[in-house]
């Protein structure tokens, strides 16, 4: 039997921009159009997962991004410690989701065959292409490898009853999304495969990709595993915060996407 879990998108850091960023081909309105950085934490009865780590003040500043929160002072307002933090899920190893990399001494991660290759192989040579990577997140993941914290999956996996993993690729080689059982049916936490709403809905891919019909063809993935389209959660859209109802209210830019949308 699955388990249910509460689902808890915490958002950690903005980046103010327009719309011709956010599609390939641009956007002929171009008004402004911010990205969101969040993380997920994945909360069962009996296990918690993290999606993604994001980055830390020093990445977010040499890239020009605000960091709203940090990412340990997120968890902390959920009750969660990074310290006891068992398992994170890497979507994939760009640096807004593969960075922190210290913060989670005891954590397994869990990581696509494929994007490893990706970002540790021939890919890298282009500059283009290694730009969303730090070498350091990567070199990190490396060593987490000898210590025997890395755990490789291909393809699909379930991690637990009620969690399960589904390589999409598209975004980057191995861009996987997370499917969690929920109160309210299955939630798919899409990640990059839709940084926006927008790029799903009206089929305009993000600019930073290694296949575009790969990418395309992730779209019709999400919407498959998903109970329905207001099941599926992109991983950078402000409209999440504003979607659906707060964790509490005391407590700015961390909602509950397990719960129904509001209005």
């Amino acid at each position: 039997m699955n388990s249910v879990y509460e689902i808890y998108a915490i958002r950690y850091g903005h980046l103010d921009r327009t719309a011709t960023h956010n599609f390939i081909g641009g956007d002929p309105h171009d008004g402004p159009m911010p990205l969101d950085y969040y993380v997920w934490a994945i909360v069962g009865p009996e296990r918690t997962f993290l999606l993604d780590t994001g980055f830390d003040a020093a990445i977010g500043a040499g890239r020009g991004r605000t960091l709203v929160r940090p990412v340990e002072a997120g968890l902390a307002a959920i009750g969660i410690a990074p310290a006891n933090v068992r398992d994170i899920i890497v979507s994939h190893m760009h640096y807004d989701h593969a960075g922190n990399h210290e913060l989670f001494p005891q954590a397994r991660y869990h990581v696509q065959d494929d994007e490893m290759a990706f970002c540790t192989g021939r890919a890298m040579c282009h500059g283009v292409m290694r730009a969303p990577f730090e070498a350091a997140d990567v070199q990190a993941m490396v060593g987490k490898l000898f210590a025997g914290r890395v755990v490789f999956h291909d393809g699909v996996s379930e991690l637990a009853p009620g969690v399960t993993l589904h390589k999409v690729g598209g975004h980057t080689r191995g861009l996987q999304v997370v499917r969690v059982n929920t109160r309210r049916g299955w939630v798919v936490l899409a990640s990059d495969a839709a940084h926006f709403y927008a790029n799903w809905e009206q089929r305009r891919p993000f600019p930073i990709v290694d296949s575009v019909s790969t990418y395309l063809d992730a779209y019709g993935v999400i919407e498959r595993l998903a109970s329905s389209p207001a099941h599926i959660i992109p991983g950078h859209d402000p409209l999440v915060l504003q979607r659906y109802p707060l964790a509490d209210p005391a407590v700015a830019d961390i909602v509950r996407v397990d719960l129904d949308p509001i209005g």
